[in-house]
This record gives C-alpha cells, sequence and structure tokens, in this order.
C-alpha cells in the first residue's frame, strides 16, 4: 500500500509532472508565471480543481455509462471552476484580476480531464484524491519554479506582491534578491518564458538520465554479487 501511494507520488510531483513531462498546460504556464506569486496563485487553483475532480469522478465512477462519461467529467469539472473562480473573485479579488481569463480556462486544461479519465475513473477515492493533489502540486511547484526564475532575472524580487496577490498570511514569500536592480525585461515576455521552459526541460532530462544510469550501474553490481 505505501509503495503505491509512493508511486502516485513520484509521478505526480517528478516522473508524469503536468508540464515537464506531459507537456500539457502549457498555454497558462507561459502566460501567467511573468513572477512567482502569479504561478504559486494559479497552480493553487488548479490544484483545487483537480483534487476535487478526482474525488468527485470517482465516487461517480460507476454510475456513469461508458457512452456519456467525457460529457459529464466536463460538466463537473466546469462547475468546479466556475466555484473555483467566483471564490478567487470574493476572497481574493487582486490575483482573480490578474489571472484573468486562465482561470476560467482550467476547464480546457488536458491535465484535469487527462487524470479524470485515466486515473479517477478506474480508481478509489483515496487513491483518485491522493493523485489529483499531487498532480496539482507538481504542477504548482513548475509554474512557481518558472515564475521564480523569470521574476529574479527580470525584476530582481521574488514573491513580489504576494501579501496583495495571496493574502497577507504569504507577505513573508516577498523578498527583494538584487536591490535596485532594473531588471532584464526579456525574462518576463513570453520569450523569457519559453526560454526558461526550455531550459528547465533540457535540466530534467540530463537528470533523469543520471538516475537511469545509476539504477542500471546498481541493478548490474547487485546481480554480479
Amino acid at each position: 500500500m505505501n509503495d503505491k501511494y509512493a508511486r502516485i507520488t513520484r509521478d505526480g510531483l517528478w516522473n508524469n509532472n503536468v508540464v515537464f513531462a506531459q507537456m500539457l498546460a502549457l498555454c497558462p504556464t507561459l502566460a501567467v508565471t511573468s513572477s512567482a506569486t502569479n504561478g504559486l496563485g494559479m497552480g493553487l487553483a488548479t490544484t483545487a480543481v483537480l483534487l476535487l475532480s478526482n474525488i468527485i469522478i470517482s465516487s461517480v465512477r460507476q454510475f456513469v455509462s461508458a457512452e456519456v462519461r467525457i460529457p459529464v467529467y466536463i460538466v463537473l469539472i466546469a462547475t468546479l471552476v466556475t466555484l473555483v473562480d467566483m471564490s478567487l473573485n470574493a476572497w481574493a479579488h487582486e490575483l482573480y484580476k490578474v489571472l484573468g481569463l486562465f482561470i476560467a480556462l482550467i476547464v480546457v486544461n488536458c491535465a484535469i480531464l487527462g487524470r479524470a479519465e485515466a486515473f479517477a475513473s478506474k480508481s478509489n477515492i483515496p487513491d483518485s484524491a491522493l493523485d489529483g493533489l499531487m498532480m496539482g502540486l507538481g504542477f504548482t511547484a513548475s509554474l512557481t519554479v518558472i515564475g521564480g526564475i523569470r521574476e529574479v532575472f527580470g525584476s530582481g524580487t521574488l514573491f513580489a506582491n504576494a501579501h496583495l496577490l495571496l493574502g497577507p498570511a504569504f507577505s513573508f514569500l516577498e523578498t527583494t534578491i538584487v536591490p535596485e536592480y532594473k531588471g532584464f525585461l526579456l525574462m518576463i515576455l513570453p520569450p523569457g518564458g519559453f526560454m526558461v521552459v526550455g531550459l528547465l526541460l533540457a535540466a530534467k532530462r540530463v537528470l533523469d538520465q543520471r538516475r537511469a544510469a545509476r539504477e542500471v550501474v546498481a541493478a548490474t553490481e547487485a546481480a554480479a554479487s
């Protein structure tokens, strides 16, 4: 049981990461990650939808026929996105204004429908909840790292205006990395997003190849002994 949960966790955070492994949700990834704060906010909103949609779809999977499952999943996901959208508008209005249309576009995020079809519709509620949570956290981490790199090089800050966009509780995240830094404008423009995502994709591939090589060496040594 623990091995199963560990595998689900690794898949969501790293092996099957939404951005760096599946190459999904690149539109919001590139559009909203001009700062770490924006990336964190978008990631948390998507995580909420992923978690709740997986739980609900796993709960009703035995009552939905195969012929109509996709429309049903889309309606459920759209309902959850609407609730998240209204909640952000009510309680995190500044973040809502920054993210704008991309909150509503969570409905067409292929990662959410993909997890519903590939995992939640075939698994029990605890497994589906963990899968949705880990996939969401992996997506959040990806957006936050991309936004953080772009923000540091683009403006010399990290999590700027977190107290305004996410709430006063997040003010401790605000950091000035380079005081009086004028910034490298390209990094917070769309080309900067493509550059950072490309470099991080290359870095992940290198790390995966090194890990695979170490596993082969370890297996060879174990077989020889």
